[in-house]
């Protein structure tokens, strides 16, 4: 599969009931620090107009919304309603509790349905359960089969969305991770223990960062590490987090992408190498100069010239 990364739109649904989170604003919950909805907008971010079918509410990231009419009709007619609002041929269509989706497996689900040629490709569980608010489709079937169920039932509200996914030609892709959706307090407690472990932290938490900032710039954080190594060993520890602070700076004062950054840090990992590389030779320089002194001591071990 090649990557492709097709003018899109997305649709996010975010206005279910939440019984069994008590009632909770699920999209409101917080995961690694970041709400469960803004945690799916940062992984939709590549489409040209993203739409929430919810009542309006704060948001990292610009988006149009939406209401299905009357409000709580249930995903079909949420859908609907959100579906109005976007133009693109493909649309993204996900729920707002996928504490794990990235930008990676949107990207996975566009490339897929352009190689497939038909009308949708949804994420299953691991359980082989099919995810259709984890996908992307063709808005033209979505259309045409709304309307056709439309026509059927009188209306959209209370009808499942199996109704929808069974008319239309998908792919399927297994995914365990990213298809992960948080529907008890238990999947929250998991969510949130996952993040935290040292495989996924520290990009869970440069992630939050730059979303907190208001940043979207992708940094090769390996980079970034090694010059932090660098200051740290071959200058001071303190001067790691100081020197990774001036580097963004720079690139920031540079007006700079990731490649601003790139050339930043290689300037500042080359500098702590010379420094290093001088303070191992002032090291070596003064140990041969000890031992030579010393051969010629006194018996105090006073290395001074002999004023005669």
């Amino acid at each position: 599969m090649t990557a492709f990364d097709p003018p899109s739109d997305a649709v996010v649904l975010a206005g279910g009931a939440a019984r069994r989170l008590g009632g909770a604003d699920k999209p409101g919950v917080r995961v690694g620090g970041r709400a469960l909805l803004d945690r799916v907008l940062a992984a939709c971010s590549g489409a040209a107009t993203t739409v929430v079918v919810a009542e309006p509410r704060p948001t990292s990231r610009p988006v149009r919304w939406a209401r299905e009419d009357p409000p709580g009709g249930g995903p079909l007619a949420a859908l609907d309603a959100g579906l109005r609002h976007t133009t693109a041929e493909y649309v993204v269509v996900l729920s707002a509790d996928l504490p794990f989706l990235d930008r990676e497996t949107v990207r996975r689900l566009l490339t897929g349905l352009h190689e497939a040629g038909g009308e949708g490709v949804l994420l299953t569980d691991p359980g082989g359960r099919d995810q259709p608010l984890v996908a992307a489709y063709r808005r033209s079937a979505l259309r045409r089969e709304l309307a056709a169920l439309r026509a059927e039932h009188g209306e959209l509200t209370g009808l499942p969305l199996r109704r929808l996914i069974g008319a239309l030609e998908v792919t399927r892709i297994t995914d365990p991770v990213a298809s992960f959706d948080c529907d008890t307090w238990d999947d929250i407690a998991v969510a949130r223990a996952r993040i935290r472990e040292h495989g996924h932290v520290l990009d869970e938490w440069i992630t939050a960062v730059k979303d907190e900032l208001g940043l979207d710039l992708d940094v090769d954080t390996g980079l970034l590490l090694d010059l932090a190594r660098d200051a740290a060993h071959g200058v001071a520890r303190p001067a790691a987090p100081l020197t990774t602070f001036l580097v963004g700076y720079a690139a920031g004062r540079a007006e700079g992408g990731p490649e601003a950054v790139a050339e930043a840090a290689r300037k500042a990992a080359a500098l702590a190498l010379r420094w290093a590389a001088e303070a191992e030779a002032g090291a070596e320089s003064g140990s041969e100069a000890g031992s030579e002194s010393g051969s010629e001591a006194g018996p105090a071990g006073d290395a001074r010239p002999d004023a005669g």
